[in-house]
């Protein structure tokens, strides 16, 4: 692994979803509030799209509605994404601590990390993460629908 890194600034911030905190805050609320709202069992695991806000934000914020009765509850978030700039055999975990958003930085769960890089399919790479959306656009749903996450 190498030296750990504080924090993975945004990549798309300003083209997939606004850079301007205010104006990114304001979509993702209104994405959140168009979004039907229906009594369910909580999921285990949602498929959420990972396109600019334009294109996916309303998709995205149907599945992360679900979650809002949850957010004192739903402390570790599970992300997987896919690499679509630099090929990848299995998976790879950011090297960084935490991931940056306009709404703020959402650190990534130390001891699941721990346990993750263990396994024989998974190295750490900041290389794959540096410029890839997949993820990234989900943190800013995430950061307004659930309290205190990693």
């Amino acid at each position: 692994m190498n030296p750990p890194t504080p924090s993975r600034p945004p990549a798309v911030a300003g083209t997939f979803y606004p850079a301007d905190p205010a104006a990114l805050a304001r979509e993702v609320e209104a994405c959140l509030a168009a979004a039907p709202r229906r009594a369910a069992p909580m999921p285990k695991a949602l498929i959420v799209p990972h396109a600019g806000y334009v294109y996916s934000g309303a998709t995205a914020a149907r599945a992360y509605a679900r979650l809002v009765l949850a957010r004192q509850r739903i402390r570790r978030v599970m992300l997987l994404g896919p690499a679509h700039r630099v090929p990848i055999r299995g998976l790879a975990l950011p090297v960084a601590e935490a991931f940056a958003t306009p709404l703020g930085t959402v650190a990534i769960d130390a001891e699941a990390k721990a346990a993750a890089i263990k396994l024989p399919q998974v190295s750490a790479s900041d290389v794959v993460h540096n410029l890839e959306h997949s993820l990234e656009v989900q943190l800013p749903f995430l950061q307004r629908v659930l309290d205190d996450f990693t």
